[in-house]
Parts: structure tokens; sequence; C-alpha cells
């Protein structure tokens, strides 16, 4: 008999990271027998970002098990249940950017209650910190200034339409770079995401 639904996410706060985190770098797929792994993509370059999901994933589900399944130049966090397409309705046959990708009502009820730990997931699965400069004339001479800037890539307009509601709930400034690419620059927002998001490390 297969193990009864687990219901709703045990913690919200961290199933909001790690749905910003699936919807950038994750995926679900099924087992060749039954139930189904989740996986989320983390870059070796950032240990701190391994740990984060593999805390995020035993807070979501705190009954069953993670591990980390190393490929080359990532790791894959792992983890096993039947449940998770419940979890995670967007799962389905292609690419994310190929198709629909909508929140369920009671998804978008968590992202409302707890956006930033939305945000940070997004930006720590497809997004980065980085700092531009530019020069001016000072008493005739070049001087050179560097800026913060935060940037948020993606291929699919529905994932990229869900990071900027977040950001318009939090009172993030951003604009769109390219079709793939949202920039924050203004100074006041660079400050938000450096409070509740931070450079991956």
């Amino acid at each position: 008999m297969a193990p009864e639904d687990p219901g709703p996410p045990a913690d919200e706060r961290a199933y909001s990271y790690l749905l910003g985190l699936y919807l950038g770098d994750g995926c679900i797929s099924a087992h060749p027998r039954s139930g189904y792994y989740l996986r989320i993509a983390c870059a070796d370059a950032w240990p701190g970002l391994i740990q984060l999901c593999r805390e995020a994933i035993t807070q979501v589900r705190p009954s069953i098990g993670v591990y980390a399944l190393q490929r080359e130049g990532c790791t894959m966090v792992t983890s096993y249940s039947r449940h998770w397409p419940s979890l995670f309705p967007q799962h389905g046959p292609g690419k994310k950017h190929e198709r629909t990708i909508a929140l369920a009502p009671w998804q978008q009820a968590i992202v409302d209650a707890h956006p930033w730990e939305f945000i940070r997931g997004l930006i720590h699965s497809d997004g980065c910190r980085i700092t531009n400069w530019t020069t001016r004339l000072v008493d005739g001479e070049p001087k050179r200034y560097e800026y913060p800037r935060y940037f948020f890539t993606n291929l699919s307009g529905d994932i990229m339409r869900l990071f900027t509601e977040a950001l318009n709930l939090v009172g993030v400034e951003w604009r769109l770079a390219n079709s793939r690419n949202i920039s924050i620059a203004r100074k006041a927002s660079v400050a938000l995401l450096d409070t509740h998001v931070g450079p991956k490390h």
C-alpha cells in the first residue's frame, strides 16, 4: 500500500525558498518502479547553497531522506518521495521554458506570505550579484566608480513574470535588460536584496 500523502509542506517559509530553487534549477523524474526523485542542481562553487538546499528539503518534508549526487561541476541535491508532484504541480514533460508555468492558488498564497524566500531561491538558482563599473570626469580627470547589481536570467517568460511579481510585492525596482535578463541596479533596491538575499556562497 502506498504511503498516505502527507499534505501541505511542513514549513511554508522553507517551501517558498525551495520552490524558487526548483523553478530555477530543479526537476522531478519518475522512479522506474514507483515514486519520484526531486533533484536540484547546485554549482559546486557555492557549498553554502548546497547546504541551504538540503536544509530546505528537510524542513519541507522532515520524514524523508536527502542526499547529494556529484556530477561534473555541480551537485544534485536529491530526495525521493511518491508525492513530490503534489508539492510541485509545475512538474511535467519537456523543458520549463517550453510549457506554461503557473502557481497553484495555495502556492501563490505561500509566495505572497514569504516573497523574500521565493526571490532568494530564484536568485540562488538563476541569479547573481556582480560589481559593475563606469568612469566619470572629476575635475577633468577620469575616475572609476563601482556599483553592485543583481541579475536574474531565465528562458521562461512565466518564471520571469513570477520573479518580477514577487519583486513588486516587496518594493524592489527592476528593469528588463533583455528578453531573458532582469536587472536590479537602483541603490535602494540593491540594498534590499543585500539584506534579504545576499550573494551566493
